[in-house]
């Protein structure tokens, strides 16, 4: 049962190309927005989807993986764990980011 605390796995494409960024001891790091779509219909039975972001981060070969296969628009399915951080910004105000460390990546499509 501890394989499945805090696991996340989304299946979506991605929003905008990756945001890739070395850092000064080599280490990779990658930010992407994945994109989750649900179809449903409403009371009027119409037809309505919604969309969900989700930020996701990859670190090291993962990072090295999506700097060199995913694109914009790609369909993208990943396997991690959700996180909670804050930060003050440049203007000292507390932010709050949610989102998905990625362990595995599956390119799709």
């Amino acid at each position: 049962m501890n394989a499945m605390k805090n696991r996340v796995q989304l299946i979506g494409n991605v929003g905008q190309d990756p945001e890739i960024r070395t850092l000064d001891n080599g280490r990779k790091l990658a930010h992407l927005s994945i994109a989750t779509n649900e179809t449903y219909k409403n009371d009027k039975g119409e037809k309505v989807e919604q969309t969900e972001w989700h930020r996701v981060t990859a670190w090291g070969k993962t990072a090295e993986i999506i700097e060199r296969f995913v694109v914009k628009g790609k369909e993208v399915a990943v396997d991690g764990k959700l996180t909670h951080r804050s930060y003050d910004d440049k203007n000292g105000e507390k932010r709050y980011v949610t989102e998905v460390v990625v362990n595995e990546i599956l390119l799709l499509k």
